[in-house]
């Protein structure tokens, strides 16, 4: 785990202070995320420092906000519970990849609560910044790649946790075979207008499927762009 380093708590009028982050924490809390560590990402890495000026303001608010080409930087109570359940009860995983870096915020945090992380982005552009902010806050155990996710990343597995941040109407047995034994799949599943969040446990080479709650992602697409 690399320390994310610490923010300006005085900047835009207060709103992204220690003060706000705490807030946020403490109705993470109040929606029943109950682990320790993941609350702890929560208070320690500055979410502003993943969104564009304009929205600086609005980063401790819990909920998604622009970050361009189509794409969100995800409500920070689906970030909290994504992680939770990808975690399944484990203090830290060792291994794992997320398919839709984006902002890098999800992964920054993932980064605190795993010893390695590797992500893929599709988006060129997202990428790059994506990597400029993980370099900025000093988190050092991310290996980030721009390329399309779909097919995950066979080089760098078996994993013990997989998480995907865009919705494929069906998640792709190519990554359940990159799953170790005993690791989680975490993704939300389903068309454009109705998704759940699915999370996968994989058992004896089995891999038993169960649901969490009910979201809205942008939809999984193929191939990459600059």
């Amino acid at each position: 785990m690399t320390q994310a380093a610490p923010d300006q708590d005085i900047r835009f009028g207060g709103f992204v202070s220690a003060r706000a982050r705490a807030r946020l924490v403490e109705g993470l809390r109040g929606k029943d995320i109950k682990h320790e560590a993941v609350l702890k990402a929560f208070s320690s890495i500055p979410r502003h420092e993943f969104l564009e000026e304009a929205l600086k303001g609005r980063a401790y608010e819990d909920t998604a906000l622009p970050i361009g080409y189509q794409q969100t930087i995800s409500q920070p109570y689906i970030v909290a519970l994504m992680t939770e359940l990808l975690l399944a009860g484990r203090q830290r995983a060792q291994r794992v990849l997320e398919i839709g870096t984006g902002s890098g915020f999800q992964t920054a945090v993932l980064a605190q609560v795993c010893e390695r992380v590797f992500s893929i982005e599709r988006v060129g552009t997202l990428a790059d910044r994506a990597r400029e902010h993980l370099q900025r806050l000093n988190i050092q155990n991310v290996s980030l790649r721009h390329g399309d996710g779909a097919n995950g990343w066979a080089t760098k597995g078996p994993f013990d946790g997989i998480m995907l941040t865009a919705a494929p109407e069906k998640v792709s047995e190519t990554l359940f075979a990159q799953l170790a034994e005993g690791g989680v799949l975490v993704a939300p599943e389903g068309t454009q207008y109705q998704q759940r969040l699915l999370y996968w446990v994989k058992k004896d080479r089995a891999v038993l499927r169960r649901k969490s709650v009910e979201v809205v992602f942008v939809p999984m697409r193929p191939g990459h762009v600059q």
